[in-house]
C-alpha cells in the first residue's frame, strides 16, 4: 500500500487556506507577514548591537513603547521611521528593492 504524500509547500498552503495571490485576503496575509519579518528584523539587529529597546529609541529621537510595537508587529513603522531606526539607532544601511 502507498502512503499519501502530504506534505505541502508553504504557497501551496497559503493558496489552500487563503486564496490565489491577487485575492484579497492572501494579499492581506503576506502584507502581514511582510511587516512581522520587519519587525523581527529589527529585533534581532538590536540585540546584536547590544541595545535595549530604550537605547534604540533614544538613538532614533521615539519611544521604547513605540520600537516595542514595532518589534511585535502591533505597529507598521513609516518608511522614514524605518531609516532612521536602521541608520541612525543601528548604524545600518537600509535597502529597498522592488521585484515584479
Amino acid at each position: 500500500m502507498k502512503a499519501k504524500n502530504n506534505i505541502k509547500t508553504l504557497d501551496q498552503f497559503k493558496t489552500k487556506h487563503y486564496g490565489e495571490i491577487g485575492t484579497e485576503k492572501r494579499d492581506k496575509l503576506d502584507a502581514g507577514f511582510e511587516n512581522f519579518k520587519i519587525g523581527a528584523m529589527i529585533h534581532d539587529a538590536r540585540i546584536q548591537k547590544g541595545l535595549t529597546q530604550e537605547e534604540l529609541a533614544v538613538k532614533v529621537g521615539t519611544t521604547k513603547s513605540y520600537i516595542s510595537k514595532i518589534e511585535n508587529n502591533v505597529k507598521e513603522a513609516r518608511f522614514s521611521t524605518l531609516q532612521k531606526i536602521v541608520e541612525l539607532g543601528l548604524g545600518g544601511h537600509l535597502e529597498l528593492s522592488i521585484k515584479l
